[in-house]
């Protein structure tokens, strides 16, 4: 009787897992009233349950992986509903009701993986639309009159689908942030809605049969976009369009034809993905060194050797993985191994001879693939870490002598015309300087030496502190700790009623995320789960997690774990608080959200911004055709004049603040 008279103040239940094939369904659940959300995951439900038209307050429910035919019943008579999942059901058109896209607060739709092979009909009444998943279906076909009114979509899930076509009317999509379309034949799909979407931050076109024709001209207005993928297609060169996308932060383009990368890639300053796997490249361009932020680069399944990977790779100093498996490398750059964070170099399936010295010198270093290269022969490492391996001696004579080769194979490659002495001149590697030159070096080591111990010698005898004798000023403990107030960031109520709170950090501020999208978290932000509970006293206990995105920036990161701890302090409780981090999540946390944790790229804006002055670069560009006139991006350089055809001209114009 005790529990009876909390129903009515239950806000959430999940009832998942649980075996309702035989038409059973608590009775009790009726009598929650205040119910605002429901879990009825992976119950074996055939048919809605009549219990639903009691609970007038519902707002969400969720009835995935189930055998629901039909979704025809109760829902429109709940006036507050504003998110239906439904994914993984046995749903056909016949299915789906008209009358819930007449509720006025329906804004969250998923349908996806059901037998659906036409748009829901009445579908495009639902102005107050946000996400709409239609992914994994059999539809072929897209009225015009949809988006007319879903104008405030933010996600768009089209995926795996049999489109052959976009109606015009997408253009209309100015808010949208997501746009999912892969595996769908849009053959002869021009994409010409796309510069529209203003908003749009994920493009996904993975085999879609792009090719150079059907890609659009200019994507110069989507400012925002960050996160394109036109993997699978049949691209024989990196899109012009994709050229302007200075904000471009992740770009997936393997498994094309693509044989060849322009200079004008130096373009995309913030791009911290790049995958160019199962393509016909050769060489990568001494431009992609530029690329200061980039973490991945994955070039698997190309056609490069030594030559292909430029010297300056070093550069990329944020490199944290290096991916070049299936290719025809000898070596590898010394430069690599000036990539300090590197963590993971995957080199498998190659013609590796050896390994610079200074691979022993990447301390970050924890996978290293380098199987499947049979004449691989590990360098030996540096008994002393001081050493000068800047100048490792790379001569071939040298690196048949680290491989055990006999002396008369040794002197042999010497000789200047053998193919082995060809393969010398080909690795162009700094030699180790000779004896005069290293004496030189050294005097002048010993002389910047003497005059460091001269410097210290004469301080002390000045009674000055050496700058060891220093210590930093410690905070005065004794200090009256200031007084926090935590209701800014949580409400007053949170913590007193047993459930799962989650909050997301934006701009270092913990935003508390509707319980729609609880366990589904971007790969670039970082979460604070609160899980209120009562323990087997009946007195309310908490867990607290603070969950870290593996893309996530360094003030997310902080921020979750400071507000997590502000959380603790606001309940004034002992309770535990505990880190979870994305891939490696504890099954403790996994349990809170029923096992169905979900990964989202992408992200929030991060609370760092860096203003910098308006530039305005001058480029060059290239007209030719006679008929089809065409405008391409050249390098702002003399070898980009092409005298070789009257039908070329060049056009040289400075982006002005006029």
């Amino acid at each position: 009787m005790a529990a009876t008279g909390v129903l009515p103040f239950i806000r959430g239940v999940d009832l998942s897992g649980n075996d309702f094939k035989g038409g059973y369904f608590p009775e009790h659940v009726k009598s929650m009233t205040s119910l605002r959300w429901l879990k009825l995951n992976r119950t074996g439900l055939c048919y809605l349950p009549e219990e639903l038209s009691s609970l007038q307050k519902l707002e969400h429910l969720s009835v995935s992986h189930n055998s629901l035919t039909t979704l025809h019943g109760e829902l429109s008579s709940l006036p507050n509903l504003r998110a239906v999942v439904a994914r993984a059901n046995n749903l056909k058109n016949s299915g789906v009701p008209d009358d819930i896209f007449q509720l006025d607060d329906l804004s969250v739709l998923d349908l996806s993986y059901n037998q659906l092979t036409e748009i829901p009909r009445d579908l495009e009444n639902s102005r107050n639309m946000l996400v709409l998943n239609l992914s994994h279906n059999s539809i072929d076909n897209i009225p015009n009159q949809l988006f007319i009114n879903l104008t405030d979509l933010l996600y768009l899930d089209l995926s795996d689908n049999t489109l052959d076509s976009l109606p015009p009317q997408m253009r209309r999509l100015v808010h949208l942030q997501t746009l999912i379309l892969n595996n769908n034949p849009l053959m002869h799909a021009q994409l010409r809605q796309l510069p529209a979407m203003v908003a749009l931050q994920t493009l996904h076109l993975r085999n879609t049969q792009r090719t150079q024709n059907n890609m659009p001209t200019s994507l110069e207005g989507l400012t925002n976009l960050a996160d394109v993928d036109l993997s699978c297609n049949d691209l024989s060169r990196v899109p012009e369009c994709l050229y302007s996308l200075t904000n471009l932060k992740r770009l997936n383009l393997s498994s094309n034809q693509i044989s060849e990368l322009s200079l004008c890639i130096d373009q995309w300053t913030k791009l911290e993905t790049l995958n160019l796997s199962r393509n016909q490249l050769t060489s990568l361009p001494s431009a992609i060194c530029k690329l200061s932020k980039l973490k991945k680069l994955y070039v698997n399944s190309n056609k490069m050797d030594f030559d292909g990977l430029p010297s300056g790779v070093g550069k990329l100093s944020n490199l944290v993985e290096f991916m070049a498996a299936n290719n025809n490398l000898e070596l590898v750059p010394e430069g690599l191994c000036r990539c300090g964070k590197l963590k993971k170099l995957v080199l498998n399936k190659n013609r590796l001879v050896t390994l610079p010295e200074a691979i022993h010198f990447l301390t970050a270093l924890e996978v290293l693939d380098v199987r499947e290269n049979p004449n691989l022969v590990m360098p030996p490492k540096p008994v002393d870490r001081t050493a000068e391996w800047y100048n490792i001696d790379f001569s071939l004579q040298n690196q048949l002598r680290l491989a055990g080769a006999s002396p008369a194979t040794v002197a042999a490659a010497g000789g200047g015309n053998s193919p082995r002495d060809h393969m010398a001149r080909k690795m162009r590697l700094r030699r180790r300087k000779d004896s005069a030159q290293d004496d030189q070096a050294k005097q002048v080591l010993k002389g910047m030496s003497d005059v460091a111990q001269e410097k210290n010698k004469s301080i002390e005898e000045n009674g000055d502190l050496k700058y060891s004798d220093l210590k930093t000023k410690r905070w005065d403990k004794n200090l009256e700790k200031p007084q926090l107030d935590y209701s800014e960031f949580f409400m007053e109520d949170v913590g007193h009623i047993p459930g799962v709170a989650v909050w997301q950090i934006e701009n270092f501020i913990p935003i508390q995320v509707d319980e729609a999208f609880h366990g589904k978290f971007y790969e670039a932000d970082c979460y604070i789960v609160l899980k209120t509970f009562l323990d087997d006293n009946g007195a309310l206990n908490w867990h607290i997690y603070y969950w870290i995105g593996q893309e996530a920036t360094l003030d997310k990161k902080a921020g979750s774990a400071i507000h997590a701890v502000n959380l603790r302090n606001y309940l004034g409780a002992e309770c535990r608080t505990i880190r979870e981090e994305m891939g490696d999540e504890s099954e403790e946390f996994t349990a809170v959200f029923n096992n169905e944790i979900s990964y989202i790229e992408g992200g929030t804006t991060s609370g760092f911004y860096s203003v910098e002055d308006t530039q305005y670069p001058t480029r060059l560009y290239r007209v030719y055709g006679k008929k089809n006139i065409r405008l391409e991006s050249v390098p702002l350089k003399a070898s980009s004049l092409d005298p070789r055809s009257t039908t070329n001209s060049l056009w040289s114009t400075r982006t002005s603040s006029s």
